[in-house]
């Protein structure tokens, strides 16, 4: 079973976006959300709940994705590695279930950095997972042919974080300076993405245009550990930042 692509599902995207009923923007989530790990005990609100469920029912049908809200577990949270890297008080969490293909990581980021954005429009902090948490059977599910890939913690931040530290625009995008202002603000949104151990090992260019004129934008990323899902990621953060400006990406 394949994973659609996110070039396959822009009908997807406006139905997403047809739920976002939270107090911020897109771009504006964008802006205020930094990864979080010290959350209170206050359980999500029902209204916030109820439009998170929904969202994730839209990603779910129209990419064959799994991804499930997990509530009040904090077992996920309670081993060795997560406690090395001070997450106290999570207890909710997206549980990233997708099926097993080479595309997954990437759909994965390009979805769940989606869910994040709205979290943050809701009210929720959050923070990416990827390797630093305990598999808890039973509260989620993964079918034969599926995988978890990560996690998202969720809940209300006992801070809002802070701006992680970010490479200059020209490192992930030689000729920026010379590009066009709606290409600029997607590589602007794009470095304020999360990446794992804040590498941002993402870069972006203009690649000519299509054959009705339309740009054509590469994106690439270095290889290792979760770096096809923080181009996902990215990605998800470059579309909104270049905003209503027609663009196609080049390899999909």
């Amino acid at each position: 079973m394949a994973v659609s692509s996110a070039a396959d599902n822009a009908a997807a995207i406006d139905r997403f976006l047809g739920f976002w009923d939270g107090a911020l923007t897109p771009m504006e989530a964008i802006e205020e959300r930094h990864a979080v790990r010290s959350y209170t005990d206050e359980p999500i609100a029902g209204e916030a709940e109820a439009a998170l469920r929904r969202a994730i029912a839209i990603v779910n049908g129209e990419t064959n994705l799994s991804i499930q809200l997990v509530l009040d577990e904090p077992r996920a949270f309670s081993g060795f590695k997560a406690r090395l890297v001070n997450f106290t008080g999570a207890r909710n969490y997206l549980a990233l279930v997708g099926p097993e293909c080479k595309e997954l990581d990437g759909i994965v980021g390009y979805y769940g950095e989606k869910l994040v954005l709205l979290a943050q429009s809701l009210g929720l902090n959050s923070c990416w997972v990827g390797g630093t948490y305990k598999m808890v059977n039973r509260s989620y599910n993964v079918d034969l042919g599926q995988k978890l890939t990560a996690v998202i913690a969720l809940g209300y931040g006992t801070t809002a974080g802070v701006p992680h530290k970010s490479k200059a625009p020209d490192q992930v995008c030689p000729g920026y300076n010379d590009a066009p202002v709606w290409f600029q603000r997607g590589v602007d949104a794009a470095l304020l993405a999360p990446t794992a151990l804040n590498r941002q090992p993402f870069s972006f260019s203009l690649s000519g245009t299509d054959d009705e004129g339309t740009p054509l934008v590469s994106a690439s990323t270095k290889r290792g550990a979760f770096t096809q899902m923080d181009l996902g990621i990215a990605q998800c953060h470059f579309e909104i930042g270049a905003g209503a400006a027609p663009f196609a990406w080049a390899d999909r």
